[in-house]
């Protein structure tokens, strides 16, 4: 017999917006490589390192990964780029983890949603951090020690899986790294990883249960000083050198460009979005974000060429 949050984590794998991660960018956009990180991919690395996470500290394995896997499920095409554009051009404002929700709460069976427990959405609508600080405050505060995991994990996949690509990419060389996390974490993927997630598990014992607890302070899922100081350096690097830097190229602002051309034109021809979209909100504008947001890199690439064309 299948628990609620093995059915919430299923509802999300057979779900059409789950399926759209695997054509949705990471940070390089539209890549033609084939080992380049997607959203699917870095989905799937996030959910093995929170069930990784939770076994250890005795929580619950599926309700971790159900949140893992419905983590992203509202992020834009074009990575982050899509999601500031849209962010600058929708009035109230656009977050992926908001619009994650929105997702399962609605988008989804034709504007059913996908029904799942309050712990699930609580997890994905919590997991986004603040730009400073892995751990900072500021970010999203899950409920449960499952979401903590999540949002801990989520941190540890892409600042590893970033570092392999901008390598991939020729942005930057192993050697560029900052020496003193190296030292701390290591000096390759896995070894970061493994040096993480270990950390997280030790740091976090309190959570597991497994040991008397003579305070009274709620347990968290955290990192220990050294290797959080370690992580956020690496963090801190790849704004500077990847993401700060490919946000000057070509590319990049060609993305941007798309995201207006999208929102200029849907907005001026409504009556051009899929019948479903009038299902979803009585305001144009945020059926306009609905549709873009659920787009992939390359049919928004698609999309804005036929708009171009006058075939739009």
């Amino acid at each position: 017999m299948r628990t609620d949050f093995q059915r919430d984590r299923d509802r999300i794998i057979h779900c059409k917006a789950f399926r759209r991660l695997k054509h949705k960018t990471q940070v390089f956009i539209a890549p033609s490589g084939d080992h380049y990180v997607t959203r699917l991919t870095h989905t799937l690395e996030v959910a093995q390192i929170a069930r990784t996470i939770v076994r250890a500290l005795n929580l619950n394995e599926d309700l971790a990964e159900a949140i893992a896997l419905g983590h992203d499920l509202g992020h834009t095409p074009f990575g982050h780029v899509g999601e500031e554009i849209l962010n600058e051009l929708y009035p109230p404002g656009f977050r992926h983890n908001e619009q994650s929700l929105r997702v399962v709460d609605l988008l989804e069976k034709d504007g059913r949603g996908l029904n799942l427990t309050w712990e699930v959405r609580d997890g994905i609508v919590n997991h986004s951090k603040v730009r400073v600080d892995i751990l900072g405050a500021g970010g999203g505060e899950p409920h449960t020690l499952e979401g903590e995991a999540c949002k801990i994990a989520d941190a540890i996949a892409y600042i590893n899986h970033d570092i392999d690509d901008a390598v991939r990419a020729g942005i930057i060389s192993a050697a560029d790294l900052p020496p003193g996390a190296v030292a701390v974490l290591g000096d390759s993927h896995s070894r970061r990883i493994n040096t993480m997630v270990t950390n997280v598990i030790i740091t976090s014992w309190a959570a597991s249960g497994y040991d008397i607890i003579n305070s009274k302070e709620k347990p968290h899922i955290t990192m220990g000083p050294a290797v959080l100081h370690a992580a956020n350096a690496l963090r801190d690097f790849l704004f500077r050198r990847v993401y700060g830097e490919r946000s000057a190229q070509e590319q990049t602002e060609q993305a941007r460009e798309v995201m207006r051309l999208l929102y200029r034109h849907f907005n001026r021809h409504p009556g051009q979005l899929p019948p479903e979209y009038r299902l979803y909100s009585r305001d144009r504008q945020r059926r306009v974000v609905d549709y873009i947001a659920g787009m992939t890199d390359n049919y928004a690439l698609d999309t804005a060429e036929k708009i171009r064309r006058g075939a739009g």
